[in-house]
């Protein structure tokens, strides 16, 4: 499992080097756009829209559009000298109850890993997280964006959950749910309790399955078993350009060819000379013709 990012947790006069491993993965099936016809991907240029030159990734920078509609740069070297994103550490601001953090403000979650030299400090948190039921509010810079970050324990792991920004979440303001119209009857409420009641249950999220999944991988599985409806892959494909190469070699001697025929036509002295190149060209592009042995 790899780092992607190391540094001091910091809490009081306590600094305990960590490293950030990411504690969840994505399990979605991948599709790329491919051409109907014959199975090729299709690719995308990065094609600046006033000179119309493809640009390469090593000059491309970050473009703020203003109001106005200008467009102001910022390069990477800017983002990386901002104060906040120097810091490799993650600042506990304070120390509050787990029910005062609503899970929507939640985002994505990773794994603290302690060096082997700050195991004992770590534990030292993570117990104190345990015994007072209490989640760590934190400020961590990842990727030159500085995030709000809750800590809290998760096993015997110290788990880093990133946060929204309070402004980030929007207000649900549904018209719907304004009126005085809505009646609740106490028999339906009761009944819906008792409901709720009859499914209660321990939540064991391995029981359950990514449905929609399993049956795409169905899906594709039988594609595969279908060989009519797979494309040769590119390494199928070595016979074809091989064979460019081949007409390549062939339009080559032929304009040659053509060449020395010209040469022949225009100078009649030359042709004891214009055999002898032409003849030397043959062997050499017969020679550079002949197909390789693959590994």
């Amino acid at each position: 499992m790899a780092a992607i990012w190391k540094g001091a947790l910091a809490f009081g006069l306590v600094n305990v080097q960590v490293k950030l491993h990411a504690a969840t993965e994505d399990h979605d099936v991948s599709f790329h756009q491919t051409h109907s016809a014959d199975g090729g991907r299709i690719r995308y240029r990065r094609v600046c829209e006033i000179c119309d030159q493809v640009v390469e990734y090593r000059d491309i920078t970050k473009g703020y559009t203003t109001p106005d509609g200008s467009t102001v740069t910022v390069s990477k070297e800017e983002l990386a000298s901002l104060p906040s994103n120097s810091k490799h550490e993650i600042d506990v601001m304070e120390f509050v109850p787990a029910e005062q953090i609503d899970p929507i403000l939640f985002d994505r979650s990773y794994y603290l890993e302690p060096e082997a030299s700050a195991v004992r400090p770590y534990v030292l948190l993570r117990e104190a997280l345990k015994q007072t039921d209490k989640i760590a509010v934190a400020k961590i810079a990842i990727r030159t964006k500085t995030q709000l970050a809750a800590l809290r324990v998760y096993g015997d792991v110290i788990v880093l959950q990133t946060m929204l920004w309070a402004d980030e979440v929007r207000k649900p303001d549904f018209m719907v749910l304004h009126t005085d119209a809505v009646e609740v009857r106490p028999k339906e409420l009761a009944l819906a309790a008792n409901l709720v009641e009859s499914l209660e249950a321990t939540f064991e999220p391995e029981q359950y399955q990514d449905e929609y999944r399993n049956e795409l991988m169905a899906l594709i599985e039988a594609k595969i078993a279908d060989e009519a409806a797979v494309f040769a892959t590119e390494a199928e494909s070595g016979a074809g350009v091989q064979a460019q190469v081949l007409d390549l070699a062939a339009a080559l001697q032929e304009s040659i060819d053509r060449r020395s025929e010209e040469t022949r036509s225009r100078h009649p002295s030359a042709n004891e000379a214009a055999k002898a190149a032409n003849a030397g060209a043959k062997k050499s592009a017969k020679k550079k013709s002949t197909p390789r042995k693959t590994a």
